[in-house]
């Protein structure tokens, strides 16, 4: 497991750079927010397993529980993945019977992801993972400083929007 702090393995300070342009890439912000990330991903995923699921997997059932019957494109843009992998995703938890494929009144070229029974029982069960969890990550930090971390993050993915550009069209 990466930790990213001021303290050694062996549990004594370390001292970090003047400045986090002269620390190691493994200590700068941006490295810290891909390894908490993917700390946190891997805990949900780990927590996630008994239920036979992943954060992927769970994180679009729970969508479509909320919000559903949508339509597949609306649910891959809402997780902000591509509609092939949304695709994968829903076969398999139609598979499980989780979700069902319905019709839509209103296009016919359109399927509707809507949740079964037993899909909204498993629902509640993640969002019962997801309260106990969200509450051992955040022991020790205050609401106001989860709205500063929150404030901050928004703000760097609105440099990263303007910093990206769009992939030129073929």
């Amino acid at each position: 497991m990466v930790v990213t702090n001021a303290t050694s393995s062996a549990g004594r300070a370390t001292s970090l750079p003047a400045h986090e342009l002269d620390a190691p890439p493994w200590l700068r912000v941006e490295s810290t927010l891909m390894a908490t990330a993917n700390a946190i991903r891997a805990a949900y995923d780990e927590r996630l397993a008994p239920l036979g699921l992943t954060l992927s997997l769970a994180s679009l059932l729970s969508y479509i529980a909320d919000f559903g019957p949508i339509n597949q494109t609306r649910a891959a843009e809402h997780l902000d993945q591509g509609r092939a992998v949304t695709g994968t995703q829903v076969d398999r938890l139609q598979a499980l019977g989780f979700v069902e494929r319905q019709p839509d009144p209103d296009d016919r070229r359109v399927w509707l992801l809507a949740i079964t029974e037993s899909g909204a029982e498993l629902a509640g069960s993640i969002a019962e993972v997801d309260r106990v969890l969200r509450a051992e990550l955040r022991a020790g930090i205050t609401r106001s400083e989860r709205q500063a971390l929150a404030g901050l993050l928004i703000r760097l993915q609105r440099n990263l929007h303007r910093t990206t550009s769009p992939p030129e069209p073929s």
